[in-house]
């Protein structure tokens, strides 16, 4: 394998405490990975491998995504600051073994300020040749593995309060949920709110897992321009980020939205749209959190241990009762409420991180 060819141009972000540029144009590497804030701990989160229509539209994509992990990491109490990358794929290029090493090394010289992870666009096998090459890497195969099935598991959790807020019953039977997205996490949703006894609406941009859902789960299948406007009990974003915006927010129609993909709102103003509108929000970076709760099982001095992760994120169910109850008491947006627990442990330190990172791959 050629050896790689990196270069840094680190970007003035007054948002944040580091964002880095990465070229290696001899592998077709150009990369982000945004630091937003690490006082509780060292910047952890995905990296996402996309066919961005521009460096702008990434440089986006990355900072609001590293912000959201801050949050995320923030409420959770994992002791992890947030960070994200993007690597940005021109339309049709393929991720070669060589453009992953050359990232993975681009990780490995920021010397742990920067933890990576699975995301959008990247697989289980890119992260163990990457994990080759940094030891700043979790949820590998040989590790945790794949965090879909916890982030799934805290969805269902998730939702469950939401029922239980709604309704005073944490059931979801009877119940009719509209799935955005069938992708690793939306499907392993699916199935777990199948099984108990919820109705599904479906739709995603891959036409084979809708019949899969069709077929397994007995699930209506609408179209991607449907499905934030059908009749609903809950629904459910599993796709990427921006869902929740001034136009779709005026067309829903359920009582709640609880999914588990990043950055549902396109603005913080679409939290008080839904307020506005009575639609009950589980804000996304807590209801999905069982990915990051479970990786962060890896760094533990004990090593992992799937149990201490599964207990963890059950806590999720209680951690969004707490947030739908004070955003009731004090009348405002339930985004709002979790944005001052988020700012509050990080003013405070609560949650801040003890001990150093430990990797035991």
């Amino acid at each position: 394998m050629a050896k790689t060819n990196l270069q840094f141009r680190d970007l003035d972000i007054g948002t944040h405490e580091r964002v880095i540029e990465c070229i290696d144009s001899s592998v077709g590497l150009h990369a982000i990975i945004a630091i937003h804030d690490t006082r509780l701990g060292p910047a952890l989160g995905g990296i996402r491998a996309y066919p961005y229509a521009s460096f702008e539209h990434a440089l986006t994509d990355v900072l609001r995504l590293s912000q959201g992990m801050s949050h995320k990491a923030a409420v959770a109490q994992v002791g992890t600051g947030g960070g994200k990358a993007v690597i940005i794929l021109k339309p049709g290029q393929i991720k070669t073994p060589e453009l992953l090493r050359s990232f993975a090394e681009a990780v490995n010289s920021l010397g742990g300020q920067y933890i990576c992870a699975e995301d959008y666009g990247v697989t289980q096998q890119d992260l163990a040749l990457m994990a080759q090459y940094t030891r700043f890497i979790v949820g590998i195969p040989q590790t945790s593995g794949n965090p879909s099935p916890f982030t799934a598991f805290g969805g269902l959790r998730g939702i469950a309060a939401v029922c239980q807020h709604l309704w005073g019953s944490d059931s979801v039977e009877g119940k009719t949920i509209a799935i955005q997205g069938l992708g690793a996490v939306g499907m392993q949703l699916a199935r777990g709110l199948f099984w108990a006894g919820a109705n599904l609406i479906v739709s995603d941009i891959n036409p084979e897992f809708v019949k899969l859902a069709v077929r397994d789960f007995s699930a209506v299948a609408v179209s991607t321009e449907e499905i934030a406007s059908v009749e609903c009990d809950i629904f459910a974003p599993c796709a990427l980020g921006g869902i929740l915006n001034q136009d779709t927010i005026a067309k829903l129609k359920c009582r709640a939205v609880a999914g588990l993909a990043n950055n549902q709102l396109l603005t913080s103003e679409d939290g008080e749209r839904l307020l506005a509108r009575g639609i009950l929000y589980a804000p996304d970076y807590v209801i999905n959190a069982g990915g990051l709760i479970n990786v962060c099982q890896e760094i533990r001095k004990e090593g992992y241990d799937a149990r201490a992760a599964r207990v963890l994120i059950a806590q999720l169910y209680d951690v969004l009762l707490k947030i739908f109850d004070l955003a009731e008491k004090k009348a405002i947006s339930t985004n709002r409420v979790a944005q001052e627990i988020a700012e509050h442990h990080l003013d405070t330190g609560i949650g801040k991180r003890m001990q150093e990172p430990v990797f035991h791959h």
